[in-house]
């Protein structure tokens, strides 16, 4: 739970850095890979003020950088969780009948 946490925080603000400036690496360089020559959709507005193409590389940069915050986390705190040995301490009184007296009958059996 904590580390969707890791990775929205970090997606929200790489999300809103990106936006201001696209040439941070790697979205437009998976842009220019994965959707090329696409450079037409530059001019339709999200939202009335957000260029698309800026929108996508901005997810692409949000997503790489919060699944890379996101498992360092995790492999932090997983370094943290060693177990340590824990020191269990357990009294066990056993009630042996005195010497000398007769135990008590067996129960009866059906």
């Amino acid at each position: 739970m904590k580390g969707a946490l890791v990775f929205l925080a970090v997606f929200a603000i790489v999300v809103i850095i990106t936006l201001g400036n696209t040439n941070i690496p790697p979205g437009k360089l998976i842009y220019d890979r994965v959707l090329p020559n696409t450079e037409a959709a530059s001019g339709y507005l999200i939202g009335g003020s957000i260029d698309a193409v800026t929108a996508i590389i901005s997810v692409f940069n949000g997503v790489i950088y919060g699944f890379i915050a996101w498992l360092i986390f995790t492999l932090a705190t997983m370094g943290k969780k060693k177990e340590k040995p824990q020191n269990i301490q357990q009294v066990v009184n056993v009630n042996v009948g005195d010497k000398g007296t007769t135990p008590p009958p067996p129960p009866p059996q059906n």
